[in-house]
């Protein structure tokens, strides 16, 4: 098996959930995007980045503003609608579940029933 692959579909299956954490915090050109994701040494191109904005648009989870720009052409800035926040929300829900139970997977020293345990605790 070819490593590279398998770590490029790690990051493709978290993409869309880091995309959206970005635009959540507010109003965001695609730049300060691709920018946020370097930073954090999750690297996008904006080949891969517009087609993916253009299909959260769609899917009524995006919308943006065009602004003038006094050094180019106009600048389309994004932002979350509602039904965006409650996508990213439920996102946000199933990336906690997931990586607790990788957590729980990869941790030796701790078990599944430990961390069974320990969410009955602090449920009760």
């Amino acid at each position: 098996m070819d490593i590279q692959n398998t770590q490029s579909q790690m990051r493709k299956g978290v993409l869309e959930f880091c995309i959206l954490s970005v635009i959540s915090q507010g109003e965001v050109y695609p730049s300060d995007i691709v920018d946020k994701m370097k930073a954090a040494n999750l690297n996008i191109l904006e080949g891969t980045l517009y087609p993916l904005l253009t299909r959260l648009k769609n899917a009524g989870y995006l919308s943006y503003r065009w602004v003038e720009s006094n050094s180019g052409p106009p600048r389309k800035y994004f932002v979350m609608t509602d039904e965006g926040h409650a996508f990213y929300d439920a996102l946000e829900s199933t990336w906690k579940e997931l990586a607790d139970a990788v957590h729980a997977l990869t941790q030796p020293s701790e078990t599944i029933e430990q961390l069974e345990s320990e969410e009955n605790q602090t449920s009760l």
